[in-house]
């Protein structure tokens, strides 16, 4: 094996630093994004942005550029890319690993509803709640059905389309650190938050101002993932990627 390129499948803060840790260490990388945000962060080394075109894309791509090492650093809830990621590596032989940070857990405090969909989530709301649903556009249209509910939106882009709410508020902004969200969930008068277990610490501080204001989170649980390849912090990452150049 040629000591070529590291292809990151990105998007993510970790997949960000992860970047920038092998490129000052010396090796050619080369991150994918998908394509969701309009503004994204500037990275260190290669970017580029579009999908594959499924597993078959992945697989050629591989191949065409000779790649040495694919990590998956996407969002834990991304399951269709990182499912042809597994398959791509493992059809072309090509060294894999899958940066998956922790998931969230309960604290003393915490009033969390568990749920495994979005339907689910649409059903536990209760009438004339004042909702922040803390998703991605493309998660919002299973809540149109509740007619009977204020939602608060939140983005970091405006969508490309009209959203399909019937009561809502749009709030272009990312998370803020627990004051913010605090005066942020007190100035909206939130009386629940929808969201995703995303884990991480970027947008773990809506779930620290809501255990101290008592506010209740309906958690959509992740999706079942194959654990194979997979370590929870950037170290594990370079400590495999080490050990794969080590042996070229």
């Amino acid at each position: 094996m040629s000591n070529g390129p590291i292809l990151i499948l990105g998007g993510t803060a970790e997949a960000s630093k992860l970047a920038s840790r092998l490129v000052a260490e010396g090796h050619r990388v080369i991150s994918s994004l998908a394509g969701r945000t309009l503004n994204p962060a500037t990275l260190k080394g290669e970017v580029r942005i579009g999908g594959f075109g499924g597993a078959r894309g992945l697989i050629a791509y591989i191949v065409k550029q000779e790649i040495s090492l694919l990590i998956d650093a996407t969002h834990p809830f991304a399951t269709q890319i990182s499912d042809n990621a597994i398959l791509a590596a493992a059809s072309t032989k090509t060294p894999f690993v899958r940066l998956e940070r922790p998931a969230w857990h309960t604290k003393p405090g915490d009033s969390w509803s568990n749920v495994t969909s979005l339907q689910d989530a649409v059903g536990l709301i209760p009438a004339k709640a004042r909702v922040l649903l803390a998703l991605g556009r493309q998660h919002i249209a299973p809540f149109s059905r509740r007619g009977d509910v204020h939602f608060v939106v939140r983005m970091i882009d405006p969508p490309e389309a009209p959203l399909d709410l019937v009561d809502f508020e749009l709030e272009l902004s990312k998370p803020g650190k627990v004051d913010d969200e605090t005066a942020f969930l007190t100035t909206k008068r939130i009386t629940h938050i929808v969201c995703r277990n995303s884990g991480g610490t970027a947008s773990y501080t809506k779930i620290k101002a809501a255990r101290d204001l008592g506010i209740p989170v309906i958690m959509i649980d992740r999706p079942h993932r194959p654990s194979t390849h997979s370590v929870a912090d950037i170290e594990s990452v370079i400590l495999f990627v080490d050990e794969v150049f080590g042996s070229v």
